[in-house]
């Protein structure tokens, strides 16, 4: 049995949009980006955000799972220029490396 999305989960699913690093960038120097890693849903981070969930919000802090863009980090991107997802979550903007997929 599957579980439907959210209606929030929805919303927010059709606020994402790619975006590169150098729009990005003064969001940075505002300390206003979130690092969502890999292993986790973009997504389920952002609706956790918004839904104040504090335990799964500090559980992800905790585990490095969601972070705040670091500087070291930043320069890989600016180095890459990887494709990113961003959602926004006010005051947070969340971003997440867009997977790369294998011919």
């Amino acid at each position: 049995m599957t579980q439907e999305p959210s209606t929030l989960y929805a919303k927010l699913l059709g606020e994402t949009a790619e975006i590169s690093w150098k729009e990005l960038e003064p969001f940075f120097a505002k300390g206003a980006l979130l690092w969502v890693d890999a292993s986790l849903d973009l997504i389920e981070a952002a609706e956790g955000m918004a839904e104040d969930n504090r335990d799964k919000v500090a559980a992800w802090l905790a585990s490095g799972n969601l972070a705040e863009v670091s500087a070291t980090r930043a320069l890989d991107l600016v180095e890459r220029d990887p494709s990113l997802w961003a959602v926004v979550v006010s005051p947070w903007i969340l971003i997440q490396e867009r997977a790369v997929l294998a011919p």
